[in-house]
C-alpha cells in the first residue's frame, strides 16, 4: 500500500540526521516532520527526550527543594489526606529521585502508544488516511521534543520557585482571581507547554495525513478545554466552594 507521505516528499527532502531532526521540530516542524513520514524513525528520538526528560527530573528530585515541591503538589491534590500517610511520603520522599526516570519511561511509551493508536483509529478508521502506525509513532513520538525541550527551562524554575504549580500554565496571567475560583482553577489546568506541544503534534499529522493543521489543532484544542473543564470541576468539588 501507498504510504499516506506524498512521493514527491520522499525524494525531494533529504534525510535528516538525529540532532537535525531535533532542532528541526523546534525551528522548522514541517519540514522535519515531512521527513519524519517519509522515513519513519523513532527509537532515537524516543531515547533523546527520554534522557532529556529523565535527567531534568531526575536533577530536580535530587534537591531537597524538588522533594518537598512533589510533596507539596501531592499534598495540594488531596487535601484531607490523614497524618498517617502524609508521614509515610515524607519517609518516603528521598526515593521519589530513583523513580522519576522510571514514571518517565513509563510515561513516554504508554502515553506515545495511546496517542498514537488515537490518531492512527481516527485518520485512518474514521477519515480513510492509509499511514501506517510506525509512521503514526514517529511522529507522535518526535512531537515529544517540545516536552523535552521545556523540561531544560521548567525545571530550573521550578526550582527557583520552590513549586511545580503555575510554572506555564495561564493562571500566571491573572493573578488575581481566587485560587479556588472556577477560572482559577480551569485556567491552571491549562498549561502552554502542552499547547504548543498540540501544535507541533498537529502540524505533523496534518503533514503524514495530508490535511490542514488548523482543523486538527482546534480539534485537539477543544478536547484539551473540555478536560480541563472537568478537572477544574472535581478540583471544587473536591474543595467545597
Amino acid at each position: 500500500m501507498t504510504q499516506t507521505t506524498s512521493a514527491s516528499a520522499a525524494t525531494t527532502t533529504q534525510s535528516r540526521s538525529l540532532p537535525a531532526r531535533i532542532f528541526g521540530v523546534l525551528i522548522s516542524p514541517r519540514a522535519t516532520y515531512a521527513d519524519v513520514a517519509a522515513r519513519p524513525r523513532w527509537f532515537g528520538i524516543f531515547l533523546t527526550v527520554f534522557l532529556i526528560s529523565a535527567t531534568a527530573a531526575t536533577a530536580l528530585l535530587m534537591t531537597e527543594v524538588g522533594r518537598n515541591a512533589v510533596l507539596d503538589q501531592q499534598l495540594a491534590a488531596r487535601p484531607n489526606m490523614p497524618q498517617a500517610q502524609i508521614d509515610q511520603m515524607e519517609k518516603f520522599a528521598p526515593y521519589f529521585v530513583y523513580l522519576a526516570p522510571v514514571f518517565q519511561l513509563l510515561g513516554l511509551s504508554i502515553g506515545g502508544l495511546v496517542i498514537s493508536g488515537i490518531a492512527f483509529a481516527v485518520f485512518n478508521a474514521m477519515l480513510g488516511g492509509d499511514a501506517t502506525f510506525k509512521q503514526v509513532f514517529a511522529i507522535v513520538a518526535h512531537s515529544g521534543v517540545v516536552l523535552a525541550a521545556m523540561s531544560l527551562f521548567t525545571t530550573p524554575l521550578a526550582y527557583a520557585r520552590e513549586t511545580l504549580s503555575g510554572t506555564t500554565n495561564l493562571a500566571v496571567f491573572l493573578p488575581f482571581l481566587d485560587e479556588t475560583s472556577f477560572a482559577a482553577k480551569f485556567l491552571g489546568s491549562i498549561d502552554l507547554i502542552v499547547i504548543w506541544w498540540m501544535l507541533s503534534l498537529a502540524i505533523g499529522l496534518g503533514v503524514l495525513y495530508r490535511k490542514r493543521t488548523g482543523p486538527i489543532a482546534i480539534t485537539m484544542f477543544v478536547c484539551y478545554a473540555a478536560i480541563a473543564v472537568v478537572i477544574a470541576a472535581v478540583k471544587v468539588a473536591s474543595t467545597g466552594v
